[in-house]
């Protein structure tokens, strides 16, 4: 039998378990021996490596986070390290990988491939979903739906109390969650790092709309735009004059049950994942797009930054 081992490195994400769940099952069902490599490539370094099995992944698919932990690892970017990991693989006679994370985890992978041949094949996994070359990362699906709740229980307030609540959205230089979240909310203002604003340009619609009624305001704001959310509720109390709260989402975002559609594409993720390492796939990404599941290179997928959907941009423009 053939060893095949995962990990989950950088952020985690609601998906997670339930593709470590397939992972072992669909290995086991393809006469591989699965292996966990906990706390990511710190995990690997210090070679806290284990075989898996269904008691492992029992109970699971309905959490958050991950079983076996995830981390950044500087060490992993030193070649010392790397020679250490490969030496812990080698042991196990683990010669194939699978990574659940962002672009910078499957650049460390890229640079193991070059200087070990260790077969690998990354599934995007960030609640950013910031990741070029797939539509849909592991974990955005989940992370949209608590920020949708979350968006529907400040209103009841915002309402109640007549004030302005900015909502900062996580997403690092990509707004794509704020985005989303704004369209699928009703909210009434957006501001995302891809698209320039200047707030002026809001004061005469917005005091006219205060004018013929409106109550409260709902501002959904990427966390990567250059202003800070408390500037922006400033600006709601110094030129609309309306009492103005914020609300930072953080962390609650990357948490949480995961949605059914996450617990689907874990799966799917998984399946192309390991078949693609059998079929001799030796170092690549699986993507998602409208097209469907497609493999994709290193380069590919860490080459440029993720564009927005432009449609999606559009019904920002102001009319």
């Amino acid at each position: 039998m053939k060893n095949i081992a995962i990990l989950c490195s950088g952020g985690d994400v609601s998906g997670m378990n339930p593709a470590l769940k397939h992972f072992v099952e669909y290995s086991l069902q393809k006469n591989l021996t699965p292996y966990f490599i906990y706390e990511g490539y710190e995990g690997l370094i210090d070679n806290k490596i284990k075989q898996a099995s269904y008691c492992d992944v029992s109970g699971i698919i309905n959490s958050g986070g991950t079983k076996i932990g995830s981390a950044r690892s500087k060490r992993f970017m030193q070649k010392e390290y790397r020679d250490i990991a490969k030496k812990n693989l080698d042991a196990l006679g683990i010669k194939m990988l699978i990574v659940l994370g962002g672009d910078g985890s499957f650049r460390g992978l890229d640079i193991f491939y070059k200087e070990t041949g260790i077969k690998f094949c990354g599934i995007p996994a960030t609640i950013d979903n910031d990741i070029n070359a797939t539509d849909y990362s592991l974990g955005v699906d989940t992370a949209l739906n608590i920020i949708k709740t979350s968006i529907d229980a400040i209103r009841d307030t915002a309402s109640s109390f007549k004030r302005a609540f900015v909502i900062e959205t996580m997403g690092r230089n990509c707004g794509y969650l704020a985005l989303v979240s704004h369209l699928t909310s009703g909210s009434e203002l957006c501001l995302i790092p891809e698209k320039e604003y200047d707030l002026k340009s809001y004061e005469e619609d917005f005091k006219e709309q205060i004018n013929n009624g409106r109550k409260y305001f709902i501002a959904i704001v990427s966390e990567g735009i250059k202003q800070d959310s408390s500037e922006i509720a400033q600006w709601f109390e110094n030129k609309l004059g309306m009492e103005s709260r914020v609300s930072i989402l953080g962390h609650i975002q990357r948490g949480g049950n995961p949605s059914i559609y996450d617990r689907l594409m874990a799966y799917k993720f998984i399946t192309h994942a390991v078949d693609g390492l059998l079929e001799g796939r030796d170092e690549s990404v699986i993507c998602y797009t409208k097209s469907g599941f497609e493999f994709n290179s290193i380069e590919e997928v860490t080459s440029k930054t993720k564009e927005l959907d432009a449609e999606l941009l559009s019904y920002l423009d102001k009319p």
